[in-house]
């Protein structure tokens, strides 16, 4: 296979938006509720080039809501901020060889609401804030293109750590820390994942990636291996307007033996720039 003698450009795609849900309900209403307002912000940048010899790929993914009850403080419903670089050497026209790195974190601090202290009291207890926990993944392996929206990877050299840098956290024992007070655990793991990118019906998107990171050193166990779902379905009103459906399902038995998830649907002002 030739490489290719001129320079590809870079493919980019900035996304942007805010989206706000209000309800409200007058002291009389006979019918049940509560006031609420909700609030979110997104950002997302993707860019990517192919040639003959090489399929390289970057994904940038920030996003950011909360959640106003009447009967309850400001709380977050989805705080994540996530980036991938992965290069790809191809070996024939559907495989390739690949390295990878990709980032997770959050921008603030989490609870876990009306925990109660020793004497009974209801407090909100920090579980959670920025690169406490953060993960960095590292991966190399084989990436199959079957077809243009979908794409699976087999990494079977992956180095995936955990840090907790803030000090309530860490001193815990959050997050698979082998003892209170660390701040770091490096994990050797294989990684499967697989990822479709494709429009359904006109002006309707959607976006799923599955990934399950095995610990070499915990083969076989189910607690050994940590599951992620995201599902993104987004439905464009016109140029500035789109609705979204957001899904996650996770599993780690480092943070919870038991599944979590969490679902989102909202509506708002989208601003998008292709080049």
């Amino acid at each position: 296979m030739k490489p290719d003698s001129v320079v590809r450009k870079w493919k980019q795609e900035f996304t942007t938006g805010i989206n706000l849900n209000q309800s409200s309900f007058s002291d009389n209403w006979k019918g049940g509720g509560t006031n609420t307002f909700a609030t979110g912000w997104y950002l997302n940048h993707s860019a990517n080039v192919q040639n003959n010899s090489w399929r390289l790929a970057s994904d940038l993914q920030m996003q950011v809501g909360f959640l106003q009850n009447r009967t309850q403080s400001l709380r977050k419903n989805v705080d994540r901020i996530f980036y991938e670089f992965k290069a790809g050497y191809r070996i024939s026209p559907k495989w390739d060889y690949y390295g990878s790195t990709n980032f997770q974190t959050q921008f603030f601090q989490g609870f876990e609401y009306n925990k109660k202290n020793s004497v009974g009291i209801p407090i909100d207890s920090i579980t959670s804030s920025i690169f406490a926990p953060a993960y960095l993944t590292t991966s190399m392996g084989f990436e199959y293109h079957p077809q243009k929206a979908f794409y699976t990877r087999f990494g079977i050299g992956s180095l995936r750590q955990t840090f907790v840098l803030d000090e309530r956290i860490s001193r815990a024992g959050l997050y698979g820390l082998q003892k209170p007070g660390d701040n770091i655990r490096n994990q050797f793991v294989f990684q499967f994942l697989a990822n479709v990118d494709k429009n359904i019906f006109e002006n309707v998107n959607l976006k799923a990636r599955y990934s399950a990171l095995m610990d070499y050193f915990r083969f076989g166990v189910s607690n050994g291996i940590v599951h992620r779902f995201d599902a993104n379905l987004t439905m464009k009103v016109n140029k500035y307007l789109s609705t979204n459906v957001q899904a996650v399902l996770f599993r780690d038995y480092d943070q919870d033996p038991n599944w979590q998830f969490s679902q989102i649907l909202s509506m708002g002002l989208l601003y998008k720039i292709t080049k």
